[in-house]
Formats: C-alpha cells, structure tokens, sequence
C-alpha cells in the first residue's frame, strides 16, 4: 500500500497543479462607470455591493484648452457649489473594501481636448492637486485620495494625451486606465496607449459593429479584435467592456449566458485577460448583469 500511495502522490500533485492554474487564469474582475444616473444609488452602495474591483467615477468632462475644469456627475451632486465633497467619505470606504476608484476624464459628450505640452502638463498638475495626491483649497470630491486617471477620450484629436499620461506617471503612485473604442487603433488614444504608462484597458466592445458580438454564438469579430489589441499595446491587462444592458448602448449588449458560453471562453486564456467592464451602475444594477456573470468572470 505504501508503494502505491507513493506512485499516485506524484500524478495527484500534477492534477492539483493543473487545476489551480486553470482556476488562476481564469480568474477576472469587474469594472463598473459610476456617476451618470442619479438613480444608480450612492458610490458607497456601488462598492459594498462586492461586484466590482474598479470603479470610475465620470465624468470630468471639461478640461484644457484653457478651460475652468469641470465635474459632471448628473444627478448626484453639483461639484460647483461644493455639493460633491461628501463623496470623499464614500471613496475611502471603497478603498477600505479593496475596490479601486478612478475618475474618469472625458466621455462621449463633453468639452475637452488639450492644445500643448504645457496644457497637458496643466491638466495634469490640476488633476494631482484636486483628486489625487496632491493638495488644493476646492477638491471637488473631498479629501479622499482617489487611485488614479481613466481616459475615456471619445470625442476630438488624439494630440498630447500621451503627454498627459507621461506628466501624470510621474508624480508616482497614479493608476493609469483608458476605454478605447474597439476599432484598432483608438483615433484619440492611439499615441497615449503607445506609450506602455497603463495599468488597464478595458476595450469598449459595443456601438462598433465590425469588431463586437455579431450575436448567435459568433464571437469572432470581438475576439479578432481583441487579439489585435492585446498584441498591439503594451499594458497590464485588458477587459472585455460591454454595456450591461440592452439600452445601455446603440448595440453590442452580450446576454449573460452568452458572455459565459461565448465569449469569455475565448479571451480567458488570455495571460493578459483582466475581466469584464460594464458602463454602467445604473444598468448593471436594473439588469443584475454582474450578479449573472460574476463567477464566471
């Protein structure tokens, strides 16, 4: 008996192996758009619900061109009056919980764009000083120390983001995230995603027919398109973003058990394959998509 248990031990062992590392490389997170829906409950309830690992707080939807920086949470708040500070004690119970907050700068509808190097490094220095680590008499969220910068950049040229992005890796400690559209390469983000500063990049998979679910089980244009975006950009990991619901977005939305037996399936061998991220809190939370998908992720 003793010599079979010592024959079996080494095959045991091999099978355990095996099984923990499929487990590994399947594990994924989610990313979740706050702040667009005065209806999607508090950022504090978004944190505690335990679903999401990110989440982005948008939008700062004006910034350079010489332009006053401006905060847009619909609903929510009025960061010009200082309505919004109160957040501040919502962003660190977040962070307590382990949840990552970004804010979001840009989105599809908004006035932003940067005019030189020293605008991108006036945007930067602005953004340290009122959301990060830095310091300013009006943070529009308070005191809290949020843990870095989306780049949601949807709308003008892609000129000097990559700047931005350089200006801001370097004040230390700034998690860099973007949200390309899933055309390759992204027409405003391009040159940024170039420069191998991000964290994350969640790929927006939606409103894009060519390269998002065709539906019916057909994943190949998103998983084409996915393949080409993490062979082409240097970052940490990518996330498949979908909206989480059907009128979250134009098109695009993947049914949980599509995104389960479809789609995941073939990115989640991906050594770069980070989860799903879902725009937004208020669909998510109406359509209870991450709830579906969460252990599947």
């Amino acid at each position: 008996m003793a010599a079979n248990k010592l024959n079996l031990s080494p095959l045991l062992a091999a099978v355990l192996l095996a099984a923990a590392m499929v487990g590994t490389s399947r594990a994924g997170n989610i990313a979740v758009y706050w702040g667009q829906n005065g209806d999607e409950g508090s950022l504090g309830d978004a944190c505690s619900s335990g679903l999401y690992a990110y989440v982005m707080v948008s939008f700062l939807s004006t910034f350079g061109n010489g332009q006053t920086p401006a905060l847009n949470l619909a609903g929510h708040c009025d960061p010009g009056s200082g309505g919004c500070t109160g957040l501040s004690s919502d962003i660190q119970t977040c962070q307590s919980q382990g949840v990552k907050v970004i804010l979001s700068i840009g989105g599809g509808a908004g006035s932003y764009g940067l005019s030189s190097t020293q605008d991108a490094q006036d945007v930067a220095d602005y953004l340290w000083n009122n959301f990060l680590g830095g310091s300013s008499p009006s943070r529009p969220l308070g005191d809290a120390f949020l843990d870095g910068i989306d780049f949601d950049i949807e709308t003008g040229d892609s000129a000097h983001y990559d700047e931005l992005a350089t200006f801001l890796s370097q004040k230390g400690g700034v998690i860099l995230t973007a949200a390309p559209q899933c055309p390759y390469p992204d027409a405003s983000l391009g040159p940024a995603l170039q420069t191998g500063l991000f964290a994350t990049v969640w790929v927006q998979f939606y409103n894009n027919p060519p390269c998002q679910y065709a539906g019916g089980g057909d994943a190949t244009n998103l998983v084409n398109a996915w393949n080409t975006w993490t062979s082409s950009v240097n970052a940490g990991s990518f996330y498949v973003g979908l909206p989480a619901a059907e009128a979250a977005a134009g098109s695009g939305y993947v049914s949980p058990g599509d995104l389960t037996s479809a789609v995941l399936p073939a990115v989640q061998g991906d050594a770069k394959y980070g989860g799903i991220m879902l725009w937004n809190r208020y669909y998510d939370a109406q359509n209870s998509y991450s709830s579906q998908v969460k252990d599947s992720v």
